[in-house]
């Protein structure tokens, strides 16, 4: 122990005055803060070069390729008593055929590709050991084993033609294969053993989508440069792997045998179809075909199941209750809107959130001695957090996007400003929706129009007038409750305990929230005492369409911008006073990264803004008028924003950058900026997804066609691209466990020798490569690949085990 750490104090700070006094003496003695040089000061921050950890957990898609007469989800719905019910009522003439008719189109479809679908299969394909985790994660209470089984234990399994069968999600498919490989070798080395049963924990089962997080947490100052490459590679090992769970599930488990393929795949927006399937169902039954029955992942999965309920019950009810917000900031001017389906499909986004955690802090935290406790990780935490999200405009569509085609008739304000309602304060609405309106090619005679009410009539004003609607870079971020606005009687970011609970009873109370719903927001602080590590989860990201250089370079630019809040908070530049915690302030930046993930060009600041960060920000921006329509606000360039929190960063943090070794990732951000169409992640994507049209503008094609084709690109093309990417990642990785094996750790060289006693890993990997490509590798070959992933796994584990784990993942 260091002098320094010997004589800290053992008694914590007094508490702050109203959560914003921040005492700087106190927290470098605490941190040992390095004073003097500038090089000396970043490299003993908070989230510098050596002393980030970092996890991810990405949600993905999941479709079931087969014919109706053999997929879950079409049997379901024909089977279940609300299609007989609404077919006995359409026939009396009850009720319209509408309906029915949607459902029946809906059924027809000619694609056979049936998203968020479950899968079924005869219960003898599982061996015994798969089995016993079957019959484990049914119990009520996995803590008690010799308990009874949950109440909806039955909707699992059933008989037909006297075959026992087993229905469930595709996100519980991936634990359960796994379980099933582990199984299928009686003779597995134990580390192999023991690394794939932590593994089956890191398949979730709580959302509609399969999400998967970090087998092992990644750590900075392994390499040349910051978090980001190790966090792409483990992301890209780890969809690898995924995909390998699927092909031997469809192999070894009978799908493929009975009309049932399944592909799991980044995709971010809820389908097309699922979208049109939505609007003919009630939200119980939505909830009874797409809510994850929380299979994995808790010991209690039926209450966490009641929970996802829960979530979708106030989505879709915040939703409803937004059409009210939209009448009272003037948005909405009359009685005439298009009520939106009881049932909200929003928890069918999937996205990815990146989690970093320092272990400085968590080594402070764990030391009762040290004198910094959870009241300064929470002061220090919502500062950062505030400060950090000034920049999260450069991240939509830049590093990650979910592209959308709008046409006109979908242009209703009720519909596509999403939870807009609740995330901004109606000044900045009113800009956002006065600037969409604009930017949309929808004009008669000059004059932005919205449609009228009737989509037939939408859609006939659209023929005749020649009205194209819009096209959205990052959709995601509009479509989904990604940040909830503060109330005046109880900010969310002013450092005090307790205050997220506050405003969450404020929100409750609005009928926007529930008090037993975590707070939703863009950055969300991980605090020691709940997740094991301190740090934060950002939670904006959608597709990558090249994981490595759009998901590394966009951890390691989280990494910088958190970083150089803690330097702007340590050397005093920013309190949490030049940052007021009230709703318009916190609005008026946020307004920029939803500007920023709709493309809009311009966007409004106060010219006298109370936010003085802000303000020394836009400061630097040279090209900036007067607003003639908004008195006493400043209208900006999205685009001239973005480039001055560039110059912000390199002039404040150019230690860091060279302490993080970030200057090619700065270089880069640049040309994405400057060069969206070719550079950004959103350009690139569309390039993919226009390419089987020859056509380069999404505004060429109608809505429904770009949106399909996207899907399509994202489940095959883009699949197989990322399954390539990381192919190559673990043919690198692998000979780093070569070398491990032979000079530092001799019994991994034998577990090799054991998994592939005929071969070396060289010649199996190019053995195996185009096979798994093409979707035909052997279920043999599979689990070979399985078990040398998991004793790779285990080798990386091994390395991260001193550290802090932020790949944890908790609600």
């Amino acid at each position: 122990m260091s002098n320094a750490q010997a004589t800290k104090p053992t008694q914590p700070m007094p508490a702050p005055d109203a959560g914003t006094r921040v005492d700087l003496a106190f927290l470098h003695h605490a941190l040992e803060i390095r004073p003097g040089s500038k090089e000396n000061f970043v490299q003993s921050l908070p989230f510098s070069f050596r002393d980030v950890t970092a996890g991810a957990e990405n949600e993905f898609q999941a479709v079931v390729l087969g014919k109706r007469a053999d997929v879950d989800l079409p049997i379901t719905i024909e089977s279940a008593n609300f299609f007989k019910n609404m077919v006995r009522r359409a026939e009396a003439g009850d009720t319209s055929r509408k309906t029915i008719t949607a459902l029946e189109r809906y059924l027809e479809r000619k694609n056979h590709v049936w998203e968020n679908s479950w899968v079924r299969f005869p219960e003898k394909c599982l061996n015994s050991y798969a089995r016993g985790v079957f019959a484990s994660d049914l119990l009520a209470d996995k803590a008690s084993p010799g308990g009874d089984l949950r109440s909806d234990a039955g909707q699992f399994r059933f008989i037909r033609a006297g075959e026992p069968m087993i229905r469930i999600p595709v996100s519980y498919l991936l634990k359960l294969a796994l379980a099933d490989v582990i199984g299928s070798a009686p003779l597995i080395h134990p580390r192999i053993k023991q690394t794939g049963e932590q593994m089956m924990a890191h398949f979730l089962n709580d959302n509609t989508s399969p999400e998967i997080f970090s087998f092992h947490p990644v750590r900075s100052g392994a390499g040349s440069r910051g978090i980001g490459r190790p966090l792409a590679t483990e992301t890209l090992i780890r969809f690898l792997f995924t995909q390998l769970l699927v092909q031997y599930a469809e192999q070894k488990l009978g799908l493929k045998d009975a009309g049932q393929e399944v592909r799991v795949f980044f995709s971010a927006s809820p389908p097309v179809m699922q979208h049109r399937l939505n609007e003919c169902l009630s939200d119980a039954f939505y909830r009874f075909l797409f809510m994850s029955p929380c299979l994995s992942g808790w010991n209690r999965g039926e209450e966490k199941h009641t929970y996802m309920t829960l979530c979708h019950e106030v989505l879709s009810r915040s939703q409803i209750n937004g059409i009210a917000k939209l009448r009272e900031a003037g948005i909405i001017q009359s009685n005439l809107v298009i009520l939106p389906n009881s049932s909200n499909i929003s928890l069918a986004n999937n996205g990815t959130h990146i989690s970093i955690g320092s272990e400085k802090l968590a080594t402070l935290l764990s030391d009762p001695g040290s004198g910094f406790t959870a009241r300064h990780e929470k002061l220090l935490g919502d500062l950062v957090i505030k400060i950090a999200e000034h920049f999260l405009c450069l991240f939509p569509g830049t590093y990650s996007a979910s592209p959308c085609r709008l046409n006109f008739e979908d242009f209703h304000p009720e519909k596509i400003l999403g939870f807009l309602p609740h995330e901004l304060d109606y000044t900045h609405l009113r800009m956002l929706w006065r600037r969409w309106k604009k930017k949309a090619a929808n004009r008669i005679l000059g004059r932005p129009v919205t449609p009228f009410g009737p989509v037939w009539l939408d859609r006939l004003i659209r023929r005749v007038f020649g009205l194209k609607g819009d096209f959205v870079p990052d959709f995601r971020l509009v479509d989904y409750l990604v940040s909830l606005l503060s109330t005046d009687q109880s900010p969310g970011l002013d450092g005090s305990p307790g205050n997220s609970a506050r405003l969450g009873h404020d929100l409750t109370q609005m009928g926007v929230f529930d008090t037993r719903m975590p707070l939703y927001q863009l950055i969300r602080l991980r605090e020691f005492s709940r997740m094991g590590y301190t740090g934060f989860e950002h939670r904006y990201y959608s597709i990558f369409e090249h994981v490595l250089t759009d998901m590394g370079n966009a951890a390691d630019m989280q990494t910088l911008i958190t970083a150089l809040a803690y330097q702007y908070v340590l050397n005093g530049e920013v309190t949490h006073a030049m940052i007021p915690d009230t709703p318009d302030v916190e609005s008026e930046r946020r307004q920029l990264f939803f500007c920023a993930a709709l493309n809009l060009p311009f966007c409004y600041v106060k010219t006298d803004t109370r936010n003085r960060f802000l303000k020394t920000i836009v400061s630097g921006i040279s090209h900036t008028r007067k607003s003639r329509r908004y008195p006493g606000y400043t209208r900006i360039k999205v685009k001239d924003y973005k480039l001055a929190l560039v110059s912000t960063l390199k002039k404040d943090g150019s230690a860091l950058i060279e302490d993080l070794r970030l200057h090619g990732v700065l270089a880069d951000l640049q040309g994405r900026i400057h060069s969206p169409d070719t550079r950004s992640a959103c350009g690139r994507l569309v390039k993919g997804i226009l390419d089987s049209r020859k056509k380069q503008d999404p505004m060429t094609c109608p809505g429904d066609v770009f949106n399909r084709d996207a899907e399509q690109y994202y489940q095959e093309t883009l699949r197989k691209q990322h399954m390539a990417e990381g192919f190559k990642i673990l043919i690198s990785e692998f000979s780093g466990m070569n070398l491990w094996a032979g000079f530092r750790e001799p019994v991994f060289k034998d577990i090799i020798h054991t998994i592939l006693p005929d071969t070396d890993l060289d010649r199996f990997l190019r053995q195996v490569k185009h096979p798994l490509m093409a979707h035909d590798l052997p279920a043999e070959q599979i689990k070979k690949l399985l078990f040398l992933i998991m004793l790779y796994v285990n080798m990386e584990a091994g390395h991260a085990a001193p550290r802090q784990l932020s790949a944890r993942r908790g609600e």
